[in-house]
């Protein structure tokens, strides 16, 4: 386990690689653009154009769950500092089951899932947020 400075140093070190240029835009097009009503929708991002974008935010988001699986990160400091992870999750959750199944990839996003589902009250947090980005992306089809 990890010691408070020891997480504290990781987590700005991934906040850091949050600030990359590159991974600033997947971030933003995963949070603004990315709103999947299927499994179907999730097979189209990750062999369309915006590939590159939804691997990025998703694996990133895992690697980091995997740090605070492993230790090296505590638990609660990651969940305090960070918000962003279960939204990433909150969109796809609905959907794993069958993408892991029809990608053969059972363990496909696996840290992410068990770091956001111990939140105390994530299901109803993950069913909020994916509501909330739907408004969003409803208003913003409105504006254009």
């Amino acid at each position: 386990m990890s010691t408070a400075y020891e997480s504290a140093d990781l987590l700005l070190k991934l906040y850091d690689l949050r600030r990359e240029s590159v991974m600033r835009e997947a971030r933003a097009w995963y949070a603004r653009s990315f709103n999947p009503d299927g499994v179907e929708d999730v097979l189209r991002a990750v062999g369309g154009p915006n590939s590159a974008h939804f691997r990025m935010a998703t694996s990133y988001w895992d690697m980091a769950a995997s740090l605070v699986l492993n230790g090296a990160i505590d638990e609660q400091m990651f969940n305090d500092a960070n918000g962003e992870h279960v939204v990433v999750f909150a969109k796809i959750e609905p959907f794993l089951g069958e993408y892991r199944t029809r990608t053969g990839n059972p363990t496909y996003l696996g840290n992410l899932e068990k770091v956001v589902m111990k939140i105390p009250g994530a299901s109803e947090r993950l069913v909020r947020l994916r509501e909330r980005f739907r408004q969003m992306a409803t208003q913003a089809s409105a504006a254009r």
